[in-house]
This record gives C-alpha cells, structure tokens and sequence, in this order.
C-alpha cells in the first residue's frame, strides 16, 4: 500500500510539474514543446504550433461540490492535483484543446471537475459587488446606451454622496462615463436601460471571481438570474 501511494505521488508531482511549467530537457518533462539550451526553456506548443502560455496562465477549472452544484474556478494546477489524488472526477473536457504530458501520462485540460465527497458550503445572501459580478449582472453592456461596456459608473456620481453598491452602479461604455462625468441623469435627460438590483443565487459567488466563462460552464451556472 505504501509502495503504490508512493507511486501515486511521484505521478502527480511529475504530471503537476508539467503544469506549473518547470519543463526538463527530455520528452518526459515537456509539454507539446521543446526545452532549448541549458537553464532555457521554450513556451508550451499546441498541435497547431501556437504558443500556449496565454492558456495555461489564464485558464481556469469549474469545480462542482459532489451535488453539482458550481463551488468556484481553479487553477489547472490545481485540479489535476485533485483529479490525480482521486478527490474530483473529470465532468467535461475539450478532446480539441491541449493537453498536458509526463512520462507516462497523458491528460486533457479539464474544463470542468466535481469533487467526491460533498462539501458543506456556509450560505450567504449578500452577494460581494465586484468589477466581474457587476458586468455579469449587466451583460457586459452600457446601461445608458447598450453600447459594450468596459467600465463601471456611479448613478448618482460619489463626489455628490453616491453610494458605491448594487443599487447605484452600472456597467457603462467609456463614452457615455465620460460624457456624464459627475452629473445626474435628471441633469442630462437621460435614463436608465438595466435594473440595479442586488442579484441572487449561489452561483453568483462565482461569478463575482471570474471575468470570463466557458461555454462548458453554462450547464451548471445560471449566467442570467439575477
């Protein structure tokens, strides 16, 4: 028993070693890549050629409690941590995207895992507003103009004791944020497309930690509650 949980380890560190982008010199330690010269080693490379740095940097795995039910996003690291010490189960994966190497394995990036044993998770109805959650809850759209949004607003601009909350904040285009600068929208006649509400649902925790959600996702979140 020893030997195999020995066994198991040296397979996860090898694996994980991999993601985490300490690449050796031989074919064991690279990933779709190359190692150059002593103490150089080149970007991960896909089948198509194409550097994937951007990938592993930025790539994040939904983790679902045992029930299913969306817990938060990880990193790559991290969830083949999981999947290899038989904590978490892979649900989804694109057979498509790339995938990581080590001696004697060969896995997918998961886009999606669940753990195996549930986890009690303490409910909060108060929803953090964050930059992320805030765009999610307006749809990545301007508030005033529907315009595509790339900041947030104060309806009734700080400088004039606006709150910074749900209620008065507002996904906006930088246009219309720097067209209204510190009036209210009784000054300049114009009104409100989005409904400032407070949203509500566990799954916005999640939403209000990651900018941007992958189509393997939306099964298991519902991106337009509110």
């Amino acid at each position: 028993m020893t030997r195999m949980r020995k066994q198991q380890s040296e397979r996860v560190t090898a694996l994980v070693s991999t993601v985490s982008g300490h690449h050796s010199g031989s074919a064991a330690g690279r990933l779709h890549g190359s190692a150059g010269s002593a103490g150089e080693t080149t970007a991960p490379i896909d089948e198509n050629g194409v550097a994937t740095t951007a990938v592993w940097g930025k790539h994040r795995v939904l983790l679902l409690n045992a029930t299913y039910e969306p817990l938060t996003a990880i990193s790559i690291r991290r969830a083949v941590v999981l999947v290899l010490r038989e904590r978490a189960d892979v649900v989804h994966t694109d057979e498509m995207g790339p995938a990581i190497h080590s001696a004697d394995l060969s896995m997918p990036i998961p886009s999606v895992i669940r753990l195996r044993t549930y986890v009690r998770v303490p409910y909060r109805a108060k929803i953090p507003m964050t930059r992320a959650a805030l765009m999610h809850r307006d749809r990545f759209r301007c508030g005033y103009c529907g315009a595509k949004a790339n900041t947030i607003d104060h309806v009734v601009p700080r400088s004039r004791g606006g709150a910074h909350n749900w209620e008065n904040c507002v996904a906006c285009c930088a246009n219309c944020n720097h067209r209204k600068a510190d009036r209210l929208l009784s000054e300049l006649g114009w009104t409100l497309r989005a409904s400032l509400t407070p949203p509500k649902g566990r799954h916005w925790r999640l939403l209000a930690t990651v900018k941007e959600i992958d189509p393997a996702w939306s099964r298991y979140i519902d991106v337009g509650a509110a």
